[in-house]
């Protein structure tokens, strides 16, 4: 990868920044790359990451189990269902085991287009974009909550045949997305436009297996993050799949969506506290 590494040394020391990032604002993608262990993120960041963490101990273990669930489910799409194309929305940094990497390993034409707001993550976007010869990946700056931006954007059709199944990836994404900002409508806005046969992937952190206490103390701490945060219920998180086919095991927690781990072993759900579902779009 090219460009500007942020430093990982302690809060506070001093760091390059590249052009058109505020480094004093923390920003979710950054924060992920923190708890998955990397190094592209600033001190803002790993304050806030850490602040978060006061809040939810296990947030690390989430953000891992997050993880799993996507390689499982892109696994699963392009082996088992036959998908190769896929449109991934808040991409965050590159990492081992990104969605072109899963996905062209099993069908080298797969066909990927990454979508983030993160002036970072596009400064790394040579990573993303390293396809396979045969298949091709794009990569769109633009944000979330404005999905018909993201859609008039020339390159999603000029990568994307969206005549053909294509999955939708909203991985550790929405929670992002207050209610002020629709996040039902997104998504009904950004499904309109796939075609019978296409997929929704979703995850979204829940307060459902927390105490009153542990919820509010949650909702505060993320408040004072400085990142929009939105805890949702099981139902909430359902509602984002109706009209949808849901594929068994339908909604559930991100450790136990067809995983070959043995219940045994798994974390416990508790300590992860991220729903997630794959549906299939009619």
């Amino acid at each position: 990868m090219s460009g500007v590494t942020p430093s990982s040394g302690p809060s506070g020391s001093a760091e390059p920044v590249p052009p058109g990032i505020d480094p004093t604002k923390a920003h979710p993608s950054r924060r992920y790359n923190y708890w998955l262990g990397g190094k592209d993120n600033f001190a803002v960041d790993r304050e806030s990451a850490e602040m978060v963490a006061t809040g939810f101990p296990t947030v690390r273990l989430a953000a891992l189990e997050n993880r799993a669930f996507l390689k499982r489910a892109v696994t699963y799409l392009a082996g088992e269902a036959g998908i190769h194309q896929f449109f991934d929305i808040g991409t965050g940094l590159p990492s081992a085991g990104n969605v072109h990497e899963i996905a062209q390993a099993i069908e080298p034409t797969s066909r990927i287009v990454y979508v983030d707001n993160d002036p970072v993550v596009l400064v790394h976007a040579r990573a993303l974009l390293n396809s396979e010869p045969e298949g091709r990946t794009a990569y769109i700056e633009a944000d979330l909550r404005d999905p018909d931006k993201i859609l008039a954007n020339p390159v999603l059709t000029g990568t994307l045949d969206m005549s053909r199944p294509v999955a939708l990836m909203l991985v550790a994404t929405m929670h992002f997305v207050t209610d002020d900002h629709d996040p039902y409508g997104i998504v009904r806005r950004l499904l309109s436009v796939l075609p019978s046969g296409s997929y929704l992937v979703m995850t979204n952190a829940t307060g459902d297996y927390l105490t009153p206490e542990e919820y509010a103390h949650n909702v505060e701490v993320n408040e004072r993050s400085g990142v929009p945060f939105r805890l949702r219920s099981r139902d909430e998180f359902a509602r984002f799949f109706d009209g949808l086919e849901l594929l068994p095991p339908g909604v559930g927690s991100v450790v136990e969506w067809r995983s070959d781990v043995p219940p045994a072993e798994r974390p416990p759900i508790e300590k992860v506290s991220m729903h997630c579902a794959v549906a299939r779009v009619h």
